[in-house]
């Protein structure tokens, strides 16, 4: 982000993060997604719910649609204090939080049974506070789906299709190393930019879960949709420390219950939105197909063999993940 930018949004937001109206306090909220996406909504209950625990003390205004700044720009304002909350994929934590790439090693987690015992558990609250002295802290993580390859003139049914294709990813060590084990030529994007860089030739396809290939339009592009589900990175639910540290203990319980309750809720809508999402696409004249993942996994492997050589303390905590049941 330049700084020019970066200081024109610091003085459009500079206190007015958590400000005060009449005794209420009230804390931003932006985000990246469109108001018909299972985030959105699953914020618009945190707020509610964060209003009737607090008695109307505390309420959350909700920015969609990159009103406040993309996923990049979110996070430096919550660095500063300028924005109080956001959501953010947990890949785009990487830099913050060296574990938290682990979420985004393709086929880390066996079902969606064993990946919620992972997040609900110790390991997953680990990895919420792995950013804090950042000033970014995690409240909870958001389904967002499973990641699969969408393209413009082809199926990816396996990993030679990927082949001489430049494939969006986010802006992820561990995405750009997958896409290129597996024989594809990684191009990071910014989301927001994708619909245009698919249309002029950019890159020829990118990955991403069902509702957000869906509320992107990019399916208007990409006609073929390969469900071979490579990973499953949840979006984490973060406020800035500047802003929970200026709240009281009884408030930062109220504020961490209702954002609790907002991942059952968004869960919830996920499912349903998957099934949705699928059905329209389809309508709209996308192929979906089911490749076997069997070569997919075959071919991350050196993934999961360069990060315990190179981090092996990342290699004890996958070692972990494995082993629970």
């Amino acid at each position: 982000m330049k700084k020019s930018t970066l200081i024109l949004l610091f003085l459009a937001f500079l206190g007015f993060s958590c400000e005060r109206q009449s005794g209420v306090r009230i804390i931003k909220m932006g985000h990246s997604q469109v108001t018909a996406h299972p985030v959105h909504e699953a914020m618009i209950f945190l707020a509610q719910r964060l209003e009737e625990k607090s008695n109307g003390k505390i309420k959350v205004k909700v920015y969609p649609n990159q009103q406040l700044g993309t996923e990049r720009e979110l996070l430096e304002l919550l660095q500063i204090g300028s924005v109080g909350m956001t959501k953010v994929s947990s890949a785009s934590l990487e830099a913050f939080s060296p574990e938290i790439q682990l979420l985004g090693l393709p086929y880390l987690f066996r079902d969606d049974a064993h990946r919620d015992k992972v997040l609900k558990g110790e390991i997953g609250k680990n990895l919420l506070l792995g950013a804090q002295k950042y000033w970014l802290r995690g409240l909870c993580f958001y389904d967002a789906g499973k990641r699969s390859f969408y393209s413009k003139n082809a199926p990816i049914d396996s990993p030679s299709d990927l082949e001489g294709l430049k494939i969006r990813v986010m802006e992820s060590n561990m995405a750009i190393n997958m896409v290129r084990s597996m024989g594809g030529s990684p191009t990071p994007v910014s989301y927001g930019e994708l619909y245009t860089a698919l249309q002029q030739g950019i890159v020829d396809g990118a990955e991403n879960n069902p509702p957000s290939f869906f509320n992107s339009r990019h399916y208007e592009i990409c006609k073929f949709y390969s469900i071979d589900e490579h990973t499953a990175i949840p979006d984490v639910v973060l406020v800035s420390t500047k802003v929970w540290d200026q709240l009281s203990p009884q408030e930062q319980e109220w504020l961490q219950e209702a954002a609790d309750e907002s991942a059952d809720y968004q869960y919830k809508l996920w499912a349903e939105s998957v099934a949705e999402s699928l059905r329209e696409v389809e309508k709209a004249g996308v192929t979906i197909t089911y490749p076997d993942k069997s070569a997919f996994r075959e071919q991350v492997t050196s993934v999961y063999e360069s990060l315990k050589q190179e981090q092996p303390a990342l290699g004890e905590i996958i070692q972990k993940i494995q082993e629970i049941q």
